[in-house]
């Protein structure tokens, strides 16, 4: 996981550890409506059009957070905002105990939760002692030159290449603590010719200085997009990406749950597709703030929250197990414990387990890790642009991620919700495994060829059955009609509403060219007799 390469010797008084990291939620939003009435002004087309093919409803959440209120408690004495969500219509905090207990009065304040369980309980507290985590991820890069071959062989993931499945149209947002060299190493070359870096920000320093930072983000980002021919092919060569940086290397702080969450809302306003993120938390520096195995309930910690979230608007989350499997608490943390998040852990080569790899079950008994992946020596650039190999969950997981671009651009009408389920049921530990096995492997290594194959099946329909085929489409759809159809209609609109085609259907399976349309998203309804079926058509 992330515990980046760096020995911290952090002095601090007692009277700096005083400050205390909060998170300050209000009670609304001011002008939700006029938001949600002009979805564009919160929202990119793509994000809106990512929630048209899912069918998802804008709500609260995505309307902003209300901007006067953050600026009216930035104003207050002793008080630092460090970061914002308007998912959860808060904001974190920092300061003296007694200067962000004051806040509680303020009108628009809803309540406040200290980042520290105890004051939240109001139990008195002896001093808190100061350990700083050794933030080192335990990547052994050992310079073993080779072919990155076998960690996308064991997803059977070249079939998918093979038929060039190779993540184009997806977008991909990595969170992670640093991408230095992304813009000028050789493996990422193929990336910034073909503009597949659409941006990205620094959510620690607060600027756009995103090929910045610690070299694991860059490491993470090569087993995707990387290319070197001959040596390492990323997993979604073709996909465009996100860079963000949330994690702070000087510190383990719960203001990284809060970057981590401030960067997945700006992914889905920009219309993203996946969140990778190869960081987990657990222990923070101040013991008083960390999380324990029995907060591992899917929905309690911040950023757990915020990745839940995510998979509600239609991005599929993928999170890193953690590299804590030999340790005294081996299992899998924040926000890879989250509800909606697919976990990946680690196996060797050979497809056995990673000795390291975080385990489960979760706290609640559920199965995390969810997935695994190649994670030691797993073939990847490093900073300078070597290919080598590295050890890690932090490896497997966008192994993981990018495979999972690639299915989805074979399935676009695929929900997030439907792209998990099959890549799940396509684990050979899916079956009725052993206890011990799923407890280190969940439910396997995916087989992304059968994956594919079973989301492309259409079996022989019945007198009750409905399908629009193929969908997407760049010429013509067929509609293969419930039993006891006679005449109907079909009309096809745009997003908007605005009528582009209609036709009288009489055939069981009538065929309607779309060759005269724009390409897009387009929405058709049937009607005929009492029956009546609406949905969505991708026009490619």
């Amino acid at each position: 996981m992330k515990r980046i390469q760096l020995f911290l010797f952090l002095v601090s008084s007692f009277a700096g550890f005083s400050q205390q990291d909060a998170w300050v939620y209000f009670k609304d939003k001011p002008g939700s409506q006029t938001y949600l009435n002009n979805p564009l002004t919160m929202l990119t087309q793509r994000a809106l059009d990512r929630r048209t093919i899912q069918n998802l409803l804008l709500d609260f959440k995505d309307v902003p957070i209300y901007q006067p209120y953050v600026d009216q408690i930035a104003a207050n004495s002793g008080i630092s905002v460090m970061a914002k969500s308007k998912w959860l219509n808060c904001i974190h905090v920092r300061g003296l105990q007694a200067d962000i207990d004051a806040l509680k009065v303020v009108s628009f304040v809803d309540h406040i939760h200290f980042a520290d369980n105890s004051l939240n309980s109001k139990r008195k507290q002896g001093k808190p002692q100061f350990n700083p985590v050794n933030k080192t991820l335990k990547t052994q890069v050992n310079y073993n030159y080779g072919t990155s071959a076998n960690q996308i062989q064991m997803l059977n993931g070249i079939s998918l290449h093979q038929q060039n499945y190779t993540g184009l149209g997806k977008i991909i947002a990595v969170l992670d603590a640093g991408f230095p060299n992304v813009d000028v190493a050789q493996p990422f070359q193929r990336l910034i010719a073909n503009n597949q870096i659409l941006g990205g920000y620094n959510y620690v320093t607060k600027n756009s200085n995103f090929y910045s930072g610690d070299s694991h983000g860059t490491m993470v980002l090569s087993t995707m997009g990387g290319f070197t021919d001959g040596q390492l092919v990323g997993t979604a060569p073709d996909a465009k990406y996100y860079l963000y940086i949330t994690e702070d290397v000087t510190s383990e702080n719960p203001v990284e749950e809060s970057n981590w969450v401030e960067a997945a809302e700006e992914a889905d306003r920009v219309g993203v597709d996946i969140i990778t993120t190869s960081l987990g938390y657990l222990a923070f520096d101040n013991p008083a703030y960390g999380h324990t195995y029995v907060d591992m309930t899917g929905n309690s910690a911040f950023a757990s929250q915020g990745a839940n979230i995510a998979f509600s608007k239609g991005i599929i989350v993928v999170a890193s197990a953690g590299n804590e499997g030999a340790k005294i608490e081996p299992h899998v943390g924040v926000p890879a414990e989250a509800l909606n998040v697919i976990a990946i852990g680690a196996v060797k080569s050979d497809r056995t387990y990673a000795l390291f790899s975080s385990i489960g079950p979760s706290f609640d008994a559920r199965v995390k890790p969810d997935l695994m992946a190649q994670g030691q020596a797993s073939v990847l650039s490093d900073v300078n642009g070597n290919i080598v190999t590295a050890s890690g969950t932090s490896f497997s997981c966008p192994i993981m991620a990018g495979m999972i671009a690639c299915l989805w651009q074979a399935l676009p009408t695929k929900t997030c919700q439907e792209i998990k389920k099959l890549i799940t049921q396509s684990g050979d530990n899916f079956s009725e495994p052993p206890f011990e096995s799923r407890l280190q492997n969940g439910y396997g290594i995916p087989d992304f060829g059968l994956a594919l194959a079973n989301g492309l099946t259409v079996t022989t329909f019945s007198k009750n059955d409905f399908v629009a085929y193929p969908n997407p489409t760049s010429d013509s759809i067929s509609f293969a009609l419930p039993g006891g159809f006679t005449t109907g209609t079909v009309i096809i609109y745009t997003v908007l509403g605005q009528k582009v085609l209609e036709k009288n259907i009489s055939k069981p399976i009538p065929i309607l060219s779309m060759k005269s349309l724009n390409k897009g998203i387009y929405l058709y309804q049937i009607e005929s007799n009492g029956f009546s079926k609406s949905g969505k058509i991708i026009k490619q």
